[in-house]
């Protein structure tokens, strides 16, 4: 991984007692050491692997503008990260689930582009043997459930300043509130709506289909083709562009697929980043509630699987092997 580490330091919030969080800042920034290459290696795979939502700064940012003079070089990057930390701080002292952990501030560059990412990450407890074959406890940065992240593409922000994501964000496993408290302290709203998108494009997709009287085999074969490429897309790091999709898919009627999402103007951003969850709907049906989970492929529509909207019962004919085991030991035991 080609990773250039230009500037890494990291803080620690402590949780003293119920309605404090203390401070402990570094003095000095870290060197760029095997050890901490590997750490924010591991940190940039994870982070980018992941879904994100993309945003930008406020005007009235305080953020934006320390890391401004940061970046003119009127403040130095340790003491950025100083007072940034004391803001996270005031802003996550906010909320009840306030809890302590290890800041993170790294400036690094990564395929020609500069980046800066801002994450707290929590410690785990674990056990190891040492070389005496003796067994010890052992702590660790749990970088793979890291879930406090936000990373701004410092090339893009000062070279398209009107762009609507440079900054990228997870939303966290605790839902709106994580995301609510980082986005305060970033200074920063939600810019380009990824999932919007992805939405779009499966209504396009459906409503071209309908247009051009695709059979229900041509259809399913027509989602494929474009899940296909998304997520080719997905794992290359690239994203959705309307017209090279476009050109993977077949002409039908004489109308091409970008045509059609042109003449009935659906809104596509120039390119825009394409959301696994999102987009399995083109090839798979599935949800849960009630403690009921289903997921299957969409082919079996009205082939195996039959659905009833007057009754809003599911018909299944042929149960996996492992399901119908499973059942027949139950029906044994009643």
């Amino acid at each position: 991984m080609s990773l250039d580490i230009d500037q890494i330091v990291v803080h620690q919030l402590i949780k003293r007692d119920e309605d404090e969080l203390s401070l402990i800042l570094r003095d000095s920034l870290l060197k760029p050491t095997h050890e901490v290459e590997v750490m924010l290696e591991e940190l940039h795979r994870v982070y980018s692997a992941k879904n994100k939502a993309y945003g930008l700064f406020n005007e009235e940012s305080e953020l934006r503008d320390t890391l401004r003079e940061c970046r003119g070089g009127q403040q130095d990057f340790l003491a950025f990260t100083r007072a940034a930390t004391g803001r996270l701080r005031d802003e996550l002292a906010k909320y009840p689930f306030a809890e302590g952990g290890i800041v993170l501030f790294a400036q690094y560059r990564y395929l020609a582009v500069e980046y800066l990412l801002i994450s707290v990450l929590n410690s785990q407890s674990s056990m190891r043997v040492n070389e005496a074959l003796e067994i010890s406890t052992t702590h660790y940065l749990d970088i793979n459930h890291a879930d406090i992240v936000a990373r701004i593409d410092l090339t893009e922000w000062e070279t398209q300043p009107d762009s609507t994501r440079y900054l990228t964000f997870l939303r966290g496993r605790v839902g709106r509130k994580v995301s609510d408290f980082f986005m305060d302290f970033l200074g920063a709203s939600q810019g380009l709506d990824a999932k919007a998108q992805n939405r779009t494009l499966l209504q396009a997709v459906d409503d071209y289909c309908e247009e051009v009287s695709l059979d229900k085999q041509s259809r399913q074969e027509y989602r494929q083709q474009v899940h296909q490429y998304c997520s080719d897309q997905l794992k290359s790091g690239d994203e959705i562009t309307i017209t090279e999709l476009s050109h993977q898919l077949p002409e039908v009627n004489e109308q091409s697929f970008v045509g059609f999402t042109e003449q009935q103007g659906y809104e596509f951003e120039e390119s825009f980043p394409a959301d696994r969850s999102t987009l399995r709907q083109l090839t798979k049906f599935s949800g849960s509630g009630g403690g009921l989970t289903m997921n299957f492929d969409a082919l079996l529509l009205n082939e195996r699987i039959f659905w009833d909207p007057t009754t809003d019962t599911l018909t299944i004919k042929g149960t996996p092997p492992n399901l119908r085991d499973q059942l027949q030991r139950r029906l044994k035991e009643e």
